[in-house]
């Protein structure tokens, strides 16, 4: 007779169910406060009388430090355990929070985010590992798939959201829905999450740390100065980026002497999981980078508000909760090298109708072009995860949730400066208006940037009275470099295909409990 613990259910019972809520809570914070800041920084620059390059550090700061933190995870997870780590980190996050929503300058909210990032960098990679260890190898596509609907999601409900809370309220409550949340999410874990064994024989790599933490921080405060200065050529970009680049390019040299490394990149000799971080990270240059996009042609060229452009990006979302589920499912049963390609083919397809973006597109085809893409996402980001840890041992899930957390960190920040700074370059080809300057800082004014500026606020029109024809090219103009950004991504889209291809096309053979079969004694008399 098979012992119950052996026989792992094919479906989702309530244990796991329960275990995935707290996740899932945790995520929904660390996502929705990256994009819910977004639509702040125009109240940001109007309350701390700041520029906007000086309040966007709110996002990059907090970006900074979870690109710090995450290479540090996988072994406090093993250190310390995963469960007593992941209430710690829902701990400092909203602690981080309640401090976000007292600062009094725009100094003391940019420390207050890094410290918010210390604890949101954390739950992502924590929450792949407790899940993957709860669900069991047979399991892991369809509990995958419950994770993936806080990161899908974020992007659509930050928007809405930020601007609800900003239009009723004020600018503070995006941080204070945090406190409740966050406490209700602590409580949870602590009864929910299943204590489990720390290993603290293994020693801590401070010198992987000195080079790796410090490395990803200044490579991504280059890449994220990219859309302000324009151009590589800035020091303030190519500098940070040297070093930075030079101290991680040592860290993978170095990574192979220790016997534990802080981020162990002997598991890319595991098939599955390097061809999935290649997939990943072709693919979140593409769809992050121009996907964060969508929104701006909304606000720019449609002129429409922060709270409709997110509504209007809303059936994305639903296209991902309608195939999510069903690839969570057929992950654990069919190879994903089988079932991604299909869903990238609707990514593809949706992508193409953006790229013909004008100034009076019909919604209903962006809209729907939304929703293709919606489910070609729920059919592909989280598929290739599953297929990067599944062949992992039950220690090693750790190390790779945590590698691939930081791919999709830089991969997600590096599309995004690229595509911002492939717009930017665009539009700052439009002509300038005769005899028309800022007032502030006496520059021309272009076709493109009034036409924007008047999009957004129609009360500017009667500040610069120019000819209707005026604005109208303008506009024209910024949509087509909204287009011509969106070829781009298109074109990045179509490159996720060559890794793809090599995901598996037939059934692995999980070794998630390898380990507990290794752990068992044998005593020998």
């Amino acid at each position: 007779m098979s012992s119950p613990s052996v026989a792992a259910p094919d479906k989702l019972d309530a244990a796991v169910l329960k275990i995935a809520g707290v996740v899932v809570l945790g995520a929904i914070m660390s996502i929705l406060d990256v994009t819910v800041v977004s639509v702040a920084l125009p109240t940001f620059q109007t309350e701390f009388d700041a520029t906007y390059a000086r309040v966007a550090w709110t996002m990059t700061g907090y970006t900074l430090a979870l690109a710090t933190v995450i290479p540090l995870t996988g072994w406090a997870a093993d250190r310390f355990g995963t469960k007593r780590l992941y209430m710690t980190a829902l701990v400092l996050f909203t602690f981080g929070s309640g401090l976000c929503a007292t600062a009094d300058s725009i100094g003391q909210l940019i420390a207050y985010r890094v410290l918010q990032g210390l604890g949101g960098g954390m739950l992502m990679p924590l929450g792949m590992t407790i899940m993957t260890r709860a669900a069991g190898p047979q399991r892991i596509g369809r509990l995958m798939a419950v994770l993936g609907v806080p990161m899908l999601l974020g992007p659509i409900g930050g928007p809405i959201l930020g601007g609800w809370m900003i239009d009723i309220a004020s600018w503070h409550w995006i941080f204070l829905i945090n406190l409740p949340i966050g406490l209700v999410a602590l409580i949870y874990a602590a009864v929910a999450l299943p204590k489990d064994s720390p290993e603290p024989s293994e020693s801590f790599d401070f010198v992987g740390m000195l080079m790796l933490s410090p490395g990803l921080a200044l490579f991504l405060y280059g890449v994220s100065s990219l859309p302000e200065t324009g151009t590589f050529a800035d020091r303030k970009v190519w500098l940070p980026m040297l070093v930075g680049g030079a101290l991680v390019i040592g860290f993978v040299f170095y990574s192979f002497k220790p016997r534990h490394p802080l981020l162990d990149l002997r598991l890319l000799r595991d098939r599955n999981l390097s061809v999935a971080a290649l997939t990943l990270a072709v693919f979140m240059i593409a769809f992050m980078g121009a996907g964060l996009l969508f929104p701006s042609y909304f606000l720019q060229v449609r002129g429409e508000t922060t709270l409709d452009a997110g509504l209007l990006m809303a059936p994305q979302g639903i296209g991902a909760m309608v195939t999510m589920p069903i690839a969570g499912m057929l992950a654990d049963k069919i190879p994903v090298g089988r079932t991604v390609p299909f869903a990238l083919v609707l990514i593809a397809a949706g992508f193409f109708a953006f790229t013909q973006v004008g100034t009076d597109t019909s919604y209903w085809l962006l809209c729907g072009a939304l929703f293709v893409m919606g489910l070609g996402m729920g059919g592909t980001m989280m598929p290739v995860m599953t297929s990067a840890l599944r062949t992992l041992t039950n220690h090693e899930v750790a190390r790779g949730s945590t590698l691939l957390n930081i791919v999709q960190q830089i991969a997600g920040s590096v599309g995004s400066a690229i595509m911002s700074v492939i717009l930017t370059n665009e539009l700052n080809d439009s002509p300038a208006i005769p005899g028309v300057t800022d007032p502030q800082t006496g520059e021309p004014i272009t076709e493109a940037g009034l036409a924007i500026a008047v999009e957004q606020n129609p009360a500017l029109a009667a500040q610069f009275p120019v000819e209707p024809s005026v604005l109208e090219r303008g506009l024209e103009f910024v949509a087509d470099a909204f287009g011509t950004t969106f070829w781009v991504g298109f074109a990045l889209v179509l490159a996720t295909f060559i890794p793809a291809f090599l995901l598996p096309r037939r059934r692995e053979v999980s070794h998630l409990n390898d380990d507990e079969k290794v752990a068992t004694p044998v005593v020998i008399h």
